[in-house]
């Protein structure tokens, strides 16, 4: 997650009600014009959140406390602060839908920028697990849903619609931090640990210390390999380490 918090973003701390649990979120978009600018500057869209908030203060109408978002979310992939954490939103269209749900809004427009990037969708997601872990419920709804808006714009809802999936249907790729060179110490696990922890203090051998992932050769698939067929393991997974075949899993175990 890229998180642009309101101290990054020179806010001070929100004056919205507070607020621990919702039904869940819900998505929006800007409902006017947005720039396609936003899409090869990330810091238009800073300032398009920036420039969100002022407009949401000056309301004399609305009498907002605060920006009315719980977060927003650029094409660029970013998480960009709102009212955030604990905190009511402002967004919903009255006080009792406020209350259901927080309220995430894509920066994408009705005009201009309509189409959300996948790296958008990615931290509206990343959004509502955020929200899912400090008190928000299951719920993903758009805006339109208990309130008449043609919010959050026809792609954010056919997304929304579908359960506000991630593109691909996986989350983007992050592995898993491997445990380290203090893994591979002698009585750790077994003869394969202990054998690597030996090979690594003597070579300083740095491929082992970060573990299988990307970023390996096929030299150091081929090494690892050679290694589980030295101290007899044969199949996959051996001591919770991906084996010659299971390079895809790529996630270890911390033990």
């Amino acid at each position: 997650m890229k998180l642009v918090t309101r101290a990054q973003l020179g806010w001070p701390a929100s004056a919205a009600p507070d607020q621990a649990t919702t039904l869940g979120v819900k998505i929006h978009y800007e409902g006017s014009p947005v720039s396609t600018q936003l899409l090869t500057d990330h810091d238009e869209c800073v300032q398009e959140w920036k420039d969100i908030r002022a407009s949401h203060l000056a309301n004399r109408e609305e009498n907002y406390s605060d920006i009315a978002y719980t977060y927003g979310a650029c094409p660029h992939g970013y998480l960009l602060e709102g009212r955030g954490l604990g905190k009511r939103t402002g967004a919903n269209g009255n006080q009792a839908l406020n209350r259901a749900h927080y309220a995430i809004c894509g920066l994408v427009g009705s005009e201009g920028l309509t189409q959300p990037t996948d790296a958008m969708l990615h931290a509206i997601r990343d959004g509502i697990e955020l929200l899912r872990k400090h008190g928000a419920g299951s719920e993903i709804r758009g805006h339109r849903d208990g309130y008449p808006t043609e919010c959050p714009g026809g792609p954010l809802y056919a997304w929304v619609q579908k359960g506000a999936p991630r593109p691909g249907g996986t989350p983007p790729p992050s592995y898993e931090p491997f445990p380290g060179a203090g893994f591979f110490r002698v009585g750790q696990r077994s003869r394969i640990i202990t054998e690597m922890g030996k090979r690594l203090v003597a070579e300083g051998c740095s491929r082992y210390r970060i573990g299988p992932g990307p970023e390996w050769s096929e030299a150091d698939r081929q090494s690892y390999a050679a290694w589980q067929h030295r101290l007899g393991y044969s199949g996959d997974d051996a001591d919770g380490i991906p084996g010659p075949t299971s390079w895809a899993k790529l996630r270890v175990p911390h033990v």
